[in-house]
């Protein structure tokens, strides 16, 4: 269902107090709308730059809605259809009548100069949705009622929604963009590990994803308890710190302070109690002291701004990119988000919103965008090993997110579930987490594991084994699960 500010019935802009017009092309419109009738392909050739409200004479508007709907059934497109198409709809008097049809094809004396006439009529229709969209802002923001932040949330989604209207790609012919997939490939090629994007630091997962990739959205998801904020913050130490590259994370559940306690938790493997008591010992003072340098300087950028808008994220991610050269963004999390400014039926068209500029400022900015997702409570109502295992469907809004998401991971800790022994190898799953990616666009679908060290929340390679969070081991018969890293059964 398309979406419309709140306050989309701003008056038609007319001449001012100062008897200025707004900005108009009639002469071009007339020639425009002659073109198409008289020119066969003419119609494809300004598709993508016109729409009826593009067109400020009342009459070329109606006129350009019967070519469209001729167009949209592939039917003929001629003086005499289109007055047939306006009889049909009732609207041919109020068009001028078949006379103005025929002379708008008289004045056309060649349809050369079709594209560039359309693109000025584009512009001045851009031009005249700004004036309408100020027109209403100074309308509001007179009034004492208005809520001025909501006021300014209104307004970077109609300038936002203006210029998504106005932005439109040129076909590129494939040449370039061949010489530009060659010079990926050959830096891709001299990265160690084949790493093409960015890497994650766990070295399983960047085998299945060959890095986070430019212009990817990536969902991660999981139940609460499972370790997504733990995940992302061990990620982004590991490509700040461990490979130099800058990180920013937008964080709406936790404060600024709160999510460096956590990177301070993680680096300097202090447990969270005694990090917000600081009620630490000497040997953990120096240990602080030594780690806490790892983090100094690290290119990781927070914003704790809550309820943070899609539109007001856009602006902060493209300064981001701009001044600090980020190259990876992480949102914790998708649900806490916004689209400020517009109107929705349910909130699941919202989430649709959202997830839709996602995956638009991913692709815009050239860099993945990681955001986190809850879960549904499905995976708590289903019985048995292999129930508890994260599914697709599980996610909330799934359809949207599941849509436009280029990569969908979820993390699973069966421990949580008191399953600690996979049935069919004998392994320990104590203090491990499931990594498993259950969509990827432009690869395979696998899953791996890594350690999770509680009292740290901090994730690390599988590898990397400690002693320090293992529980008990479970009583002889406890529940095991069994292990899908080899399982090519769909998510």
């Amino acid at each position: 269902m398309p979406t419309t500010r709140k306050n989309s019935q701003a008056p038609k802009v007319g001449p001012n107090d100062l008897g200025k017009l707004p900005p108009q092309a009639p002469e071009l419109e007339d020639s425009v709308i002659g073109a198409l009738m008289i020119e066969k392909e003419a119609y494809a050739t300004v598709a993508d730059l016109l729409r009826p409200e593009s067109f400020y004479k009342d009459k070329n508007r109606l006129v350009f809605e019967a070519i469209r709907a001729l167009a949209a059934k592939d039917e003929p497109i001629d003086a005499l259809s289109v007055v047939e198409k306006l009889k049909s709809q009732g609207t041919l008097t109020q068009a001028g009548g078949a006379s103005y049809i025929s002379d708008l094809t008289r004045k056309v004396a060649s349809t050369a100069h079709l594209h560039y006439h359309a693109q000025i009529v584009a512009q001045k229709a851009t031009a005249r949705d700004l004036i309408s969209l100020a027109a209403q802002l100074e309308e509001n923001a007179y009034d004492e009622t208005q809520d001025v932040d909501e006021l300014m949330q209104q307004a970077e989604a109609g300038v936002f929604e203006i210029s998504q209207r106005a932005q439109k790609r040129d076909v590129t012919q494939i040449d370039p963009v061949i010489s530009e997939a060659f010079d990926r490939m050959r830096k891709a090629s001299k990265n160690e590990g084949n790493i093409s994007g960015v890497p994650s630091g766990f070295h399983d997962l960047d085998k299945i994803t060959s890095g986070w990739q430019a212009s990817d959205l990536i969902i991660i998801a999981a139940r609460p308890a499972m370790g997504k904020t733990a995940f992302v913050l061990s990620m982004a130490k590991n490509i700040a710190v461990n490979y130099n590259i800058p990180v920013a994370m937008f964080s709406l559940e936790m404060s600024n302070v709160q999510l460096v306690n956590r990177l301070i938790m993680n680096v300097c493997e202090i447990e969270g109690d005694k990090v917000k008591n600081g009620k630490l010992s000497a040997s953990e003072w120096s240990q602080l002291e030594h780690k806490i340098i790892e983090l100094r300087g690290a290119p990781i950028y927070v914003d704790d701004t809550p309820s943070l808008s899609v539109f007001e994220l856009r602006s902060k991610a493209r300064k981001l990119v701009r001044e600090h050269k980020v190259k990876l963004i992480i949102i914790d999390y998708l649900q806490l988000m916004n689209a400020s400014g517009m109107t929705f039926g349910s909130r699941e068209q919202e989430i649709s919103i959202i997830s839709r500029n996602l995956k638009q400022l991913a692709k815009e900015l050239d860099i993945p965008i990681i955001a986190l997702s809850q879960l549904n409570r499905n995976v708590e109502s289903r019985t048995g090993v292999e129930g508890k295992t994260p599914q697709l469907s599980d996610l909330r809004e799934s359809g949207a997110i599941e849509q436009d998401a280029d990569m969908v991971c979820f993390i699973h800790r069966p421990e949580y579930y008191h399953l600690y022994t996979d049935d069919k190898s004998g392994k320990d799953l104590r203090g491990l987490g499931q990594i498993i990616v259950a969509k990827h666009r432009n690869g395979a679908t696998d899953s791996i594991w890594l350690r999770f060290r509680s009292k740290f929340a901090k994730f690390q390679n599988e590898d990397e084994t400690f002693d320090d969070d293992m529980p008990p081991l479970p009583a002889p018969g406890e529940v095991t699960i069994q292990s899908r890293m080899n399982d090519d059964t769909p998510f």
